[in-house]
């Protein structure tokens, strides 16, 4: 058995704390000075130099990975309730779409900065959007097994949709008009239900958008 230089274990562990409060200093950062946030003002927040900063990060590309990471994180801890619905189709829509507004309009800075800096790049599997998106797979993917369906349009129906709802956003931030979030929530959900209601038809499936509807375990 390899033996573990504990001076070893020590530092590693000290480096990830050391990272982890770093990005803590740089969503603190985003939040104050917005998604044009210098590497100069994240190391400000942190309390060190940026040539420190960099010490723990090989260099911008992983400092912003490191971001969105945790926002994953966050927006995972914030949506968990959803990954086990309740009621409606049309309920489970409108708490998923309300929840996931609240918290974009909550961290809308963050949310611009991984727009800007993480643009449908591979490192998008890390953020929010790929986060959110996966968890609305593996929903879609047992709701059409236990309806005796194909599953394998799961995965682009739930990447399509979280991808509509972050653009619709996103220009909803920038430019409110005249809708209120309450009203956004329920266009947004009347779309997303003319869309999942669409693909049910294809295959057969009529669902009342206003009848509970079991999780799929329930239905299997």
């Amino acid at each position: 058995m390899t033996k573990v230089d504990g001076r070893a274990a020590r530092w590693a562990g000290q480096q990830e704390r050391r990272r982890a409060e770093f990005v803590d200093a740089a969503l603190e950062a985003i939040a104050e000075h917005g998604p044009d946030v210098s590497t100069e003002q994240i190391a400000e927040r942190a309390g060190v130099a940026r040539t420190r900063l960099y010490r723990h990060f090989d260099g911008a590309a992983d400092l912003q990975r490191a971001i969105a990471r945790r926002a994953a994180e966050l927006v995972t801890a914030e949506l968990a309730p959803l990954w086990h619905p309740e009621g409606s189709p049309n309920e489970m829509i409108a708490a998923a779409i309300s929840t996931h507004l609240r918290w974009l309009t909550e961290h809308a800075q963050l949310h611009r900065y991984l727009v800007r800096t993480l643009p449908a790049t591979p490192e998008g599997a890390a953020d929010v959007r790929g986060t959110i998106a996966r968890h609305l797979s593996g929903l879609f993917t047992g709701y059409l097994t236990a309806f005796g369906l194909d599953p394998a349009p799961a995965d682009t129906i739930a990447f399509g949709l979280v991808g509509y709802v972050e653009s619709a956003t996103t220009r909803w931030l920038d430019h409110p008009g005249a809708l209120t979030l309450d009203q956004l929530t329920a266009q947004l959900t009347g779309t997303i239900w003319a869309m999942l209601d669409h693909t049910l038809r294809a295959g057969g499936v009529e669902l009342d958008p206003d009848r509970p509807l079991p999780l799929p375990d329930a239905l299997s």
